[in-house]
């Protein structure tokens, strides 16, 4: 897996999530951003599903959690806050409130746990009850 691709991807979806949230449904641009939004979520579920799922399972099995396991697409948050760019100039993002997918696990009983993904660096992160607590695997 290319990471600087994957991270390449991931940003451009979240760079046209950010650019939707920001329309409203009576834009006359609404739609067409947000069919390539979709067709972005495409090849990137395409190209990167397998090996993302695979440590998807990973990470199901170290939390013990028997919910099904979704596309890579799936644990994309509705809003992503753009970080200040790194040295680099490359722009992480941070995600607040609760998002991504809830898991079920006994470990964790009666909290709201939630799995993300979030780029530069490609990372799922576990979120409990809305606060991000923990990454629970990186790209790099």
């Amino acid at each position: 897996m290319d990471l600087n691709k994957l991270d390449k991807d991931l940003t451009a979806i979240v760079e046209k999530r950010i650019e939707l949230s920001k329309l409203t449904y009576a834009d006359e641009d609404y739609d067409d951003i947000e069919e390539a939004m979709h067709d972005l979520e495409d090849d990137f579920n395409e190209e990167y599903g397998d090996e993302l799922e695979g440590e998807l399972e990973k990470i199901y099995d170290k939390l013990d959690s028997d919910t099904d396991i979704l596309l890579p697409s799936a644990y994309l948050a509705n809003k992503y806050t753009p970080m200040l760019p790194d040295a680099k100039g490359v722009i992480s993002y941070e995600v607040k409130g609760k998002e991504g997918v809830p898991i079920e696990s006994e470990q964790f009983d009666g909290q709201d746990v939630r799995i993300i993904i979030i780029p530069n660096p490609t990372r799922f992160v576990m979120q409990i009850n809305g606060v991000p607590m923990k990454d629970l695997w990186r790209s790099r």
